[in-house]
């Protein structure tokens, strides 16, 4: 009992710390900057939390269950396309910076059925239930847990023979990945947020975030692009 206690302690920690790898948090703080309120961040990043938490459970579960591993050549696309993911994120970034330049922080008032609401940013979220979440964070945890999930999957595979325990460990470092994205940005998203309701701030904070996201995606591919084409 207590080693699996531990193990699922060592796990969540794992996961928290797995959240801030530079391609992780190249891309959420894109995502995240220039929001007026924490609340916002966290919402932000708690939909990347959940796209990477649903992919690892899925795909890395599924492998772990196979005993199974991702080819080399997989693995290599799949990281390849997270860095592609970071370099769009990126470019992204600098087009909203230099609109947000120009507008001075643009807001959109648009309508999900009958309730309508402002917001600044884009429209990239949708509503479910009482909950918000938004769809491009999701979408990149969901890369970026695709990604992850072989190298997961392998480790697990060759400590745990339980295949129940290998699924619950699974879930437990998704959701310690989750949970340490969210803190992170909720205790950033703070004095970041007061900065940003200075419209002329936020070009400064949207643009630096991008060119963080394009440098690390550029860093990320450049070994990638050498293996595969050696």
């Amino acid at each position: 009992m207590l080693v699996t206690a531990t193990a699922c302690l060592l796990g969540f920690a794992n996961g928290m710390r797995h959240a801030l790898e530079p391609d992780h948090l190249a891309a959420v703080s894109t995502l995240v900057a220039g929001q007026r309120s924490a609340k916002a961040s966290v919402r932000y990043a708690a939909a990347w939390g959940a796209g990477h938490a649903a992919m690892l459970v899925v795909a890395g579960g599924a492998l772990a269950l196979l005993r199974t591993e991702l080819p080399d050549a997989a693995s290599d696309a799949l990281e390849l396309v997270v860095a592609v993911v970071l370099i769009g994120l990126g470019v992204r970034g600098l087009a909203q910076a230099a609109r947000s330049g120009r507008s001075g922080g643009a807001t959109f008032t648009h309508e999900h059925g009958e309730v309508a609401h402002e917001h600044a940013g884009v429209r990239d979220h949708v509503h479910v239930s009482k909950w918000t979440l938004a769809r491009l964070p999701f979408v990149v945890g969901l890369v970026h847990g695709l990604a992850g999930s072989g190298a997961l999957a392998a480790l697990v595979a060759s400590h745990v023979a339980s295949p129940a325990f290998a699924l619950a460990f699974i879930a437990i470092y998704a959701i310690g990945a989750a949970v340490g994205m969210a803190t992170l940005a909720g205790v950033l998203g703070w004095p970041l947020a007061r900065i940003a309701r200075a419209p002329r701030f936020v070009p400064v904070l949207v643009g630096v975030s991008a060119a963080a996201s394009l440098i690390v995606g550029i860093a990320w591919a450049a070994p990638i692009v050498a293996r595969i084409c050696a």
